[in-house]
Parts: structure tokens; C-alpha cells; sequence
């Protein structure tokens, strides 16, 4: 397996960032890696925003998302400035297909877009599509 790009590692980084409870109970350290243009859809087809998304996630009764196993990461650098990641996870019996697009600014890589698609089983999954470029932990902002 080759080491993925500069900027790949970063993405993954900031994937992987998002799992520490410290980070998605603060909306600063959210901001810091959320993109002002954010938007999600979540596994429930619902659409987030930056600021709805810091907000449901630092609310005093947020409900705390159980951990989180995700399987499968690969990425891919588009441009100097843009990273495609994709991957799987596993999170209370809940399966979904997860997509995140990493984009480069002034402040460093900063998540501009994430998606969450649910599936049934392991055999949905489809097949393996590249080399895992991290660890199998990881997480998407909203679930």
C-alpha cells in the first residue's frame, strides 16, 4: 500500500478528529474544522448546515451518538485543494455508506460537504474499493 497524499492524510485526520467527544461538544473546535459553506445529509435524508449542525451537536441535550467503528476509508486528492474520502460505519447495529469532500483554505483542510447513506448488511456493502488510508475508527459530523 503507497502512503496517501498530503492531502488525503489531512482529510482522514479530520475525519477522525470529529470522533472525539471534546471536539463535537465544542463549537469551537467545530468551527475550526467545518467549512463556512458546510451542508450534510445525514442518514435520514435530513440537510445540516454549518451553524444547525454546531448547534445540535453542543446543545446541553444532544443526544451523544454511540461509538462509532468505520470500515473501508479510502481517498483520493481531485485537486490541490480538494479531497474525496470515502468509507463505512457501523454504529449501534446501523449501517451507512459515508462520502466526505475536504476542501484546502487559508486556515487548512476544513470539511465542506458529508453524506450518509444507510444500508442493510455487510453484504450490501459493495466491494472493496481501494486501500484503507487510516485506521478503522472513524465518524461524519451528524451521524
Amino acid at each position: 500500500m503507497t502512503d496517501p497524499s498530503p492531502g488525503v492524510a489531512a482529510a482522514v485526520e479530520g475525519e477522525l478528529r470529529l470522533l472525539d467527544p471534546a471536539v463535537r461538544a465544542s463549537a469551537d473546535l467545530l468551527s475550526q474544522v467545518l467549512h463556512h459553506d458546510y451542508r450534510e445529509i445525514d442518514s435520514s435524508g435530513r440537510v445540516w448546515d454549518r451553524d444547525t449542525m454546531i448547534a445540535s451537536l453542543t446543545a446541553a441535550d444532544a443526544p451523544r451518538a454511540g461509538q462509532m467503528t468505520a470500515s473501508r476509508m479510502s481517498g483520493i486528492q481531485l485537486a490541490d485543494h480538494l479531497v474525496h474520502l470515502t468509507y463505512d460505519t457501523e454504529t449501534r447495529g446501523h449501517l451507512a455508506h459515508r462520502s466526505s469532500v475536504w476542501r484546502l483554505t487559508e486556515s487548512g483542510w476544513e470539511l465542506y460537504y458529508h453524506q450518509a447513506t444507510p444500508f442493510g448488511s455487510a453484504a450490501d456493502a459493495g466491494p472493496d474499493t481501494g486501500p484503507d488510508t487510516g485506521p478503522d475508527t472513524g465518524a461524519g459530523v451528524g451521524g
